[in-house]
């Protein structure tokens, strides 16, 4: 007898069952019983131990994991099997059985290595310690981490929930450009790359907005896009230079009604993903069920630093208080930028939620439409959870003219502000056309994910984050 078949001569492989498959049908399956149901498995090799002339391993597939019962005398080359190395991929035909302690398993009577490891796996592995391993290595955590398997799982099946769920209120899914002649849709600073054959500057895009919008303009009255957007910032927690974000716009829509999507979204994402909408964030309860608060910027800045501010103070006055609150206050900033900075340093992060702050000043917010009653002021909110924001979105300006007039301010703020917009002549030919009333959202995937699964840091809900190059790889 050569030995088993290895992974040289073997091209494919053909599983009949699941780990998590053999558990569901055989779960009243009572101890010391053997079936004559034969079954082929393929998986790692996770654990193995023997007892003379028995051994037993345990195979992990993607659904899980199954005891092997490996007898010598039913199972061809015994003593090649108590030779695999731990974390070595193979296929196992076998019949379903319990063992006297009503472990349900396969007992082997045919296997074969589809994959060699070259590299040694500990005997007891239960995740890795090291976070920056898990980051570098994520092939390997995902094998050795169940918390982050779970977790990238539970991503996959939010995004297809979120498209179903918004499917089924006639909102249709589109694509638009990654890159982007100009950079448009939020206040950020793109990345820069180089078209060889147009010998033209291209930059990865910070949003969609703009040509999603342009698509309303043409006559889709409810578009979405879920997709990647590039922003050159630094890394945080919260902060990865790619992330993936929802953006939905609805024509005849204001504000309020985004606000309700995203309060109605979530909370159907959180019941379907958890079974409630009461969970625990960071060891403190987190209540997403509809609806929400809402209360408006100003109010909660003044109630937080504990004295009436408005966008309406002198400006000696605001920016007097942004240094008393430890804001860094710069020339330029109006009183929009200055109301802006004090809440972000003294309210934002105090704000467990979910909250809705609303009304944003008109100076910071570009894109957004002139609040119906209240003069220098948006129609714009952010949704606040635990400290950090989790979407954005607001009435959309619809007046080309206006719009024209606010692109043409912020192009001017580009020498001193490098998250300043350009002027984006075709967007506003698009507006000129006639844009109807419309409001949109942009939801940030990861910050949400991160929320469902009770993780800290932007890293452990994305594949592969970005990170520093490894020192002597």
């Amino acid at each position: 007898m050569s030995g088993p078949a290895q992974p040289a001569d073997i091209y494919r492989f053909e599983p009949t069952a699941t780990a998590a498959g053999l558990a569901t049908k055989h779960a009243e399956l009572e101890p010391g019983r053997e079936t004559d149901e034969s079954v082929t498995i393929a998986g790692r090799l996770m654990l193995r131990r023997g007892q003379g002339k028995l051994a037993f391993g345990q195979l992990q597939d993607a659904t899980g994991r199954i005891q092997l019962f490996v007898p010598s005398d039913v199972t061809p080359y015994f003593e090649e099997f108590t030779a695999l190395n731990l974390g070595d991929w193979i296929g196992v035909t076998g019949d379903v059985m319990t063992t006297r302690k009503g472990e349900l398993s396969v007992k082997v009577r045919d296997w074969c290595v589809l994959a060699k490891t070259q590299r040694q796996f500990p005997e007891k592995w239960h995740g890795i310690a090291d976070v920056d391993t898990r980051y570098r290595q994520r092939y390997l955590d995902l094998v050795v981490t169940p918390e982050s398997a779970r977790t990238f799982r539970m991503r996959s099946a939010m995004i297809s929930l979120m498209r179903r769920w918004l499917e089924d209120r006639d909102f249709m899914e589109v694509e638009t450009p990654l890159l982007q002649p100009i950079p448009g849709g939020a206040l950020a600073k793109p990345f820069v790359t180089h078209h060889n054959a147009l010998d033209l500057e291209l930059y990865l895009r910070i949003a969609p907005e703009l040509y999603l919008k342009r698509l309303v303009v043409g006559g889709f009255e409810r578009v979405f896009e879920i997709g990647r957007v590039f922003r050159n910032e630094g890394l945080s927690p919260r902060h990865n230079p790619e992330f993936t974000m929802l953006e939905t716009y609805a024509a005849y829509w204001d504000y309020s009604d985004q606000m309700r999507l995203t309060e109605d979204l979530t909370a159907h994402l959180a019941t379907e993903l958890l079974g409630t909408t009461k969970l625990a964030y960071n060891d403190r309860e987190l209540d997403l069920t509809p609806p929400w608060r809402r209360a408006t910027l100003t109010e909660l800045t003044s109630t937080a630093i504990g004295q009436p501010v408005s966008i309406d103070m002198a400006i000696d006055d605001l920016r007097a208080l942004c240094v008393t609150h430890g804001v860094d206050v710069h020339p330029h900033y109006g009183p929009g930028k200055l109301l802006l900075e004090l809440y972000e340093k003294t309210t934002e992060h105090t704000l467990w939620g979910p909250v809705f702050v609303c009304d944003y000043p008109k100076e910071v917010s570009p894109l957004a439409r002139d609040h119906r009653s209240q003069p220098e002021m948006t129609e714009r909110f952010e949704c606040i959870v635990a400290g950090r924001e989790l979407c954005n979105g607001y009435s959309e300006l619809v007046d080309a003219t206006e719009q024209l007039a606010r692109f043409r301010d912020q192009a001017a703020k580009s020498d001193y502000d490098d998250e300043a917009m350009a002027v984006d002549a075709d967007y506003v030919r698009a507006l000129e056309y006639g844009l109807a009333p419309t409001a949109g959202l942009g939801i940030g995937i990861d910050r949400l994910l991160m929320l469902l699964a009770d993780v800290s840091s932007i890293r452990d809900v994305i594949l592969f984050p970005t990170l520093r190059p490894e020192q002597n790889a």
